[in-house]
């Protein structure tokens, strides 16, 4: 008498990694997110830094390094 067959078990169809709906979610969470970066970036590169008049101080904090006299001169 023959072995009986056992047939193989499936893989049910909703296991399937393309099928999973929260996969493509990621998927098009992750291309939105890069295509904002990208349009960022080419808006940034597109538009005019144009330099504005300021006190050249930030919350009372001096923006450059160093002033133009030298502290040890009186």
């Amino acid at each position: 008498m023959p072995a009986p067959r056992t047939e193989p078990t499936r893989i049910g169809a909703g296991t399937r990694w393309y099928q999973q709906p929260i996969l493509w979610l990621g998927v098009a969470v992750f291309i939105a997110s890069m295509a904002g970066c990208v349009w960022i970036i080419v808006a940034g590169a597109r538009s005019a830094d144009i330099p504005l008049e300021t006190s050249h101080t930030v919350f009372g904090v001096p923006a450059s390094a160093h002033s133009s006299q030298r502290a040890d001169t009186p």
